[in-house]
């Protein structure tokens, strides 16, 4: 194996190392964020009928997740619900928003 092929190789191995890395970091960087999904767009657990990524049935459904950059999901901004009571995200599953026919 001649010496280019080596450094080659050598290189291509820690670049994998490093975007492996990265990748795990940015995952624990993450929260999953209750009650922040538009209908359709939640990254998954969309509570009872429904089975995972894409498959909220309103808007900011209470049980249903989206993955957002660890502590900001308080902080998201959502419109007032409709009898004006504030609408946060949450660490756990909410009893808001949900579909009429869970």
């Amino acid at each position: 194996m001649s010496k280019t092929l080596k450094t080659a190789a050598v290189a291509g191995a820690l670049a994998a190392a490093l975007s492996a890395h990265v990748t795990t970091a940015s995952a624990q960087a993450q929260e999953k964020c209750f009650g922040v999904s538009l209908a359709g767009e939640n990254d998954c657990a969309a509570g009872p009928g429904t089975t995972c990524a894409g498959t909220s049935k309103v808007d900011y459904q209470g049980n249903a997740w989206t993955l957002v950059e660890s502590g900001t999901c308080a902080e998201i901004e959502l419109p007032a619900m409709a009898d004006g009571t504030a609408r946060m995200g949450s660490l756990e599953a909410l009893e808001r928003d949900l579909p009429m026919d869970s």
